[in-house]
């Protein structure tokens, strides 16, 4: 069953997601995704109430745009702080296998089960803190709006392989946050205009070894 997201007057909708040449299928499961998420919403607060009008461009194209930048193939990622589902959840659903989704909320694992469920979607849902999750040996790792870098490499380093690949969805302070990280890391960062956020940046780190 899809249920079809009404279009605001700014234009927010799935048809932002038309210049990544995504998944017709994936993007049909993302509809849906959107329709229980502002249905949960009421109830529980998946994300900032004044981002809802903006749903398709705050928070689904700004996870979908990782989807084509990913290397491939991927056999494991894991997402960190998954919160309402951004990004992990938008990439299993678009297609990336064996997803691992760690979030410590209870109630927020409860919606990001019943989205899988829904959505026929894979992915494994750790309800924990993430330093109490195992090694988990990844080649991706992403997390969105979650901690300062130099932290979210700690947090990662145990889970992503030595030739794995961190994906972090920054704001503004980006360039500042790979300073204060560079001074216990060594890491080779690539810069990418985030898509949704025109003061934004995707981080895409590779070769990342403690200084």
């Amino acid at each position: 069953m899809v249920f079809h997201v009404k279009q605001d007057h700014k234009g927010d909708g799935p048809a932002l997601l038309d210049p990544l040449n995504l998944p017709v299928a994936g993007v049909d499961k993302l509809q849906v995704y959107a329709q229980l998420l502002v249905k949960w919403q009421k109830s529980i607060n998946l994300v900032g109430p004044d981002t809802i009008p903006s749903l398709w461009r705050r928070h689904f194209l700004d996870s979908a745009q990782l989807f084509p930048l990913l290397p491939h193939p991927v056999h494991r990622l894991v997402d960190m702080g998954s919160g309402a589902g951004f990004p992990g959840l938008v990439l299993a659903i678009l297609g990336v296998p064996d997803v691992h989704l760690i979030e410590s909320d209870a109630r927020k694992c409860a919606f990001l089960r019943e989205v899988a469920r829904v959505t026929e979607t894979k992915v494994t849902i750790h309800n924990c803190r993430i330093e109490k999750v195992p090694p988990l040996g990844a080649e991706v790792v992403t997390a969105r709006a979650l901690a300062s870098l130099d932290k979210l490499l700690v947090w990662a380093e145990p889970h992503l392989l030595p030739e794995g690949h961190g994906f972090f969805l920054k704001g503004r302070g980006a360039e500042d946050e790979l300073t204060q990280a560079a001074k216990d890391w060594n890491i080779a960062a690539q810069r990418i205009p985030s898509l949704s956020d025109s003061s934004g940046l995707v981080l895409h780190l590779k070769e990342v070894r403690r200084g």
